[in-house]
């Protein structure tokens, strides 16, 4: 597992050096079926994190590789899920807010978890078994893996603050359905909202800055599972609001349902 884990850490790295050349440039964008942005940044990324990812033999379901069927992905045990840049939004706007996620699941589990920053350099996490999560700030695009492990530090979720609940919105996607939500919190506490893109929002979670992150609006599995494994290693829940259940991965639709972060 733990070469598995570098295996990730080396391949988002590498990807994010690559996204930051053509973030240096004009960024050109296209629009997919979807009406979902994409830039050069993105396929580059993607091929990078493939050519990793395909020495360890497991599947890869990446948000720009063709999606295989349900038929084709139902018995994998294992795959990883890729997101070779997620924030692409926040990308172009060039507000620094975007990730390069990679998991690994296991029986639709998030069990590795890796997110990188590649504006500010850093790294989040997991351990290779799952039990902690770790955040590293990296001085060069020069990858050694010892030193990463060596120099990272443990996070840790907030304890309960009876004085302020600090929510996290989204800074693209904060809808009429989270504003309630956030509302009926606000008749019984005292709240603050914290704004971030990307899967940067689990991670501001997972390392105590903020309780909660509601997210009641359209993601893909490619968009959480880094993020679900990195929260669910330090204690922080990614519950399913329709069925009070863990996200679960590699489903036949990879549409996630609506959920809800919270230690």
């Amino acid at each position: 597992m733990k070469e598995l884990l570098s295996i990730a850490i080396i391949a988002s790295v590498e990807a994010g050096e690559a996204i930051m050349k053509v973030y240096s440039n004009k960024i050109d964008v296209v629009y997919k079926e979807d009406e979902s942005p994409l830039t050069l940044a993105d396929k580059n990324a993607n091929k990078i994190i493939n050519k990793h990812l395909v020495k360890s033999k497991i599947p890869i379901i990446s948000e720009e590789n063709k999606i295989l069927t349900y038929e084709e992905r139902k018995n994998w045990k294992q795959c990883w899920i890729v997101d070779p840049l997620d924030g692409t939004k926040e990308f172009i706007k060039r507000n620094g807010e975007f990730t390069v996620n990679i998991a690994l699941i296991k029986n639709n589990k998030p069990i590795i978890g890796v997110i990188y920053v590649p504006a500010s350099k850093t790294l989040y996490f997991t351990s290779d078994n799952s039990s902690k999560s770790y955040k590293a700030s990296l001085k060069t695009n020069i990858i050694i893996i010892d030193e990463i492990f060596n120099n990272a530090v443990e996070i840790f979720p907030s304890e309960k603050n009876n004085n302020i609940l600090r929510i996290v919105g989204s800074r693209s996607h904060l809808n009429d359905t989270t504003k309630n939500y956030i509302s009926k919190i606000e008749k019984k506490n005292k709240t603050k909202i914290v704004s971030k893109g990307s899967s940067l929002k689990f991670c501001i979670v997972a390392e105590g800055g903020a309780e909660i992150y509601p997210r009641f609006a359209p993601t893909m599995e490619w968009d959480t599972a880094a993020g679900q494994a990195i929260c669910e290693a330090v204690g922080v829940k990614v519950i399913d609001v329709t069925t009070n259940e863990p996200l679960k991965y590699n489903k036949q639709n990879l549409l996630n349902p609506h959920f809800l972060v919270s230690n």
